[in-house]
């Protein structure tokens, strides 16, 4: 049975790459953005769907479940891979609203997205999620010297992403039918917003693609990069 797949955030970057691929494996893929005629666009060139889904807005993830509902009757994989990097400041000018734009994008929009496509996902044999976190949000990363990631202080960024790995680790103890992984693409050129990379959208999306094609004996509640496990 051809698998299902929702990527959301997947008209530019690591999104598109990870479309184009799962396509390629033989999965029905539906990309959504925020804006719809980029969406559009993305989808037709790579002959896969597109849905409109805004995951600030709960009306807008309610909208695009009911969408996928009425076609597929069930969702496989969700891949949560929407995300903004937030405003380039120095911590000590960081401010709670900058923190607030930051985590309702790339934390509070995975509970919302998470939350409402949880009855379609249960209605699939083998049921995914894959949150695309960042090495930025793993304290082991951050914390050793010898990583790039060491040398980067973003403040809303990153804890954002710390907390995506907590999220998942949650999710994963709480729903024990549904594999649920983060994973790290590493520092990629991907969008827009996205430009400071070293690793081409291939390599990017290596463990996206890994994760997002794992059956029900897979692994679940796990941190990975393109070369395997990660610290939190």
């Amino acid at each position: 049975m051809m698998k299902v797949t929702l990527i959301t955030g997947g008209n530019t970057g690591l999104g598109f790459e990870t479309a184009r691929r799962l396509k390629e494996l033989g999965h029905k893929v539906y990309i959504s953005s925020r804006d719809e005629s980029k969406g559009k666009l993305a989808a037709e060139s790579l002959g896969i769907d597109y849905v409109v889904l805004d995951v600030t807005d709960d009306g807008s993830v309610a909208n695009a479940v009911e969408a996928i509902s009425q076609i597929e009757g069930r969702l496989d994989v969700l891949i949560n891979n929407a995300g903004i990097p937030g405003p380039y400041a120095k911590p000590e000018e960081i401010t709670s609203d900058m923190m607030l734009q930051v985590y309702n994008t790339n934390v509070f929009g995975i509970v919302r997205v998470t939350n409402h496509f949880l009855p379609l996902l249960k209605k699939s044999e083998e049921p995914a999620i894959v949150n695309v976190s960042s090495g930025l949000g793993s304290f082991g990363q951050v914390l050793n010297p010898e990583k790039i990631e060491s040398k980067v202080n973003a403040l809303a960024y990153s804890s954002s992403k710390a907390a995506v790995g907590m999220l998942t680790v949650q999710y994963a103890k709480a729903l024990p039918d549904i594999r649920i992984n983060a994973i790290d693409p590493g520092p990629t050129k991907t969008g827009e917003k996205f430009s400071n990379g070293m690793q081409t959208l291939q390599e990017g999306t290596d463990a996206v693609v890994k994760m997002a094609t794992i059956d029900k004996n897979g692994p679940t509640g796990t941190f990975t990069n393109r070369d395997g496990i990660i610290p939190w």
